[in-house]
């Protein structure tokens, strides 16, 4: 087979999802799947849609358009038997089908997992919440903020001597809601192709971002007690391993942890004299970082780009989104992909970060407006006009227009 033809097999093909998931975690997940090759089926409210879309809830916001590419929609309100009847004919024909609910919620509508498993045991049900389907906040209202607070994460995020901090990387939703939920599904995918059962997959984003905290719990067995915040080992601890202003107020990033990268740092800011502080903690360390802080605010990141120019030491600028964007590997590697939509004529969004021999990204489907597929979908499923028009009286379907 030769290479242009493995190309086009890509390694999900075949495999069809039903994503009755919205906002983020789940949308980021099987966008994943989808540009994997996997046929997703995303399932909206008749009444707005995912609430990504935008405020009229039909509509397409940059980050619906980053979220939703090579998806068919279908607007089924699942709240009505007729709606809920569709969904179990198109689980009985899928591999995977991904849900966001509180836990209990499918079941009260006759779709829980046990039940669309009993009619396709192949089914993999992956349900993706915040603290799982079990335990005392299992009912409880979250968002990533939340997660991570519960987690022990957001406690250790900050500057020494100043509160939590709030970033704007939503690492619960993506570490645990997203990535882990996918590799939970491509476990329990390969297990049903093997075996011919499906699984339920239980992924809770504090359980996901808890299992991930690994620095600042290996810091809490070695002393029994949590490290301060902003001064443990890759926090603001030590003066190799930081971020430090510039005098035209940008900053440049030192991950300097071996000796020999320290080293390289030292001689390019002429002070040999620190080669042995790099690496020490508490008060000595905070002295090293100040005398660190001082050198580097002598200069622009420009100037200080130019003198670390050729030099191996892990040093790099702290880039803006648009600067990130343009940045020469981001171009090499193809990340950042330029679009135009009827709602926008030009966005970023950033291509599958999985690469592997035989397969290459691309956009197959523009990110599609509500319902858009609902026609084509239910014909394929077995429905003629008179079923479609009957779902429509009944409220399970968007009415057209």
């Amino acid at each position: 087979m030769g290479n242009s033809m493995t190309i086009r097999c890509k390694t999900l093909s075949g495999v069809r999802v039903l994503d009755l998931t919205q906002l983020l975690p789940g949308p980021m997940c099987t966008l994943h799947l989808a540009d994997m090759g996997a046929e997703v089926i995303k399932i909206e409210s008749p009444k707005g849609g995912d609430p990504v879309r935008g405020h009229d809830g039909s509509g397409f916001s940059p980050m619906f358009l980053m979220l939703n590419r090579n998806k068919r929609s279908l607007a089924l309100n699942l709240r009505t038997a007729e709606g809920a009847g569709v969904l179990r004919r198109l689980a009985r024909d899928a591999d995977v089908l991904v849900e966001g609910f509180r836990p209990g919620v499918l079941d009260r509508l006759g779709l829980g997992s046990d039940s669309l498993r009993a009619e396709n045991p192949k089914l993999v049900v992956c349900s993706i919440t915040g603290y799982g389907q079990d335990g005392p906040l299992s009912q409880a209202a979250g968002h990533d903020l939340n997660y991570q607070a519960i987690a022990g994460v957001l406690d250790q995020s900050g500057e020494m001597g100043r509160g939590p901090a709030q970033g704007n990387f939503p690492i619960a939703d993506l570490a645990g809601g997203s990535l882990s939920a996918a590799m939970g599904i491509l476990a329990a995918l390969f297990d049903a192709q093997r075996t011919g059962r499906g699984r339920h997959v239980d992924i809770a984003m504090t359980d996901c971002v808890m299992a991930h905290n690994i620095m600042a719990t290996s810091a809490y067995n070695s002393s029994g007690h949590s490290p301060p915040r902003g001064m443990d080992y890759l926090s603001g601890g030590l003066a190799c391993y930081g971020c430090y202003r510039t005098s035209d107020g940008r900053y440049l990033a030192i991950g300097a942890i071996e000796m020999k990268f320290w080293k390289a740092v030292c001689d390019t800011l002429g002070r040999r004299d620190l080669y042995d502080k790099g690496h020490l903690g508490g008060r000595a360390g905070q002295v090293a970082r100040a005398e660190i802080a001082a050198e580097i605010a002598r200069r622009t990141l420009r100037e200080w780009l130019a003198a670390f120019d050729g030099v191996d030491a892990c040093v790099t600028p702290v880039l803006r989104i648009d600067e990130a964007v343009d940045h020469p590997q981001i171009a090499a590697r193809g990340m950042a992909v330029r679009a135009s939509h009827d709602a926008l004529d030009d966005y970023v969004q950033y291509a599958c970060p999985l690469r592997m021999s035989g397969f290459e990204f691309g956009i197959g489907r523009p990110p599609p407006a509500l319902g858009a597929d609902d026609v084509e979908l239910l014909a394929e499923a077995g429905y003629d006009d008179a079923a479609i028009d009957a779902l429509r009286r009944a409220g399970a379907l968007r009415e057209p227009g």
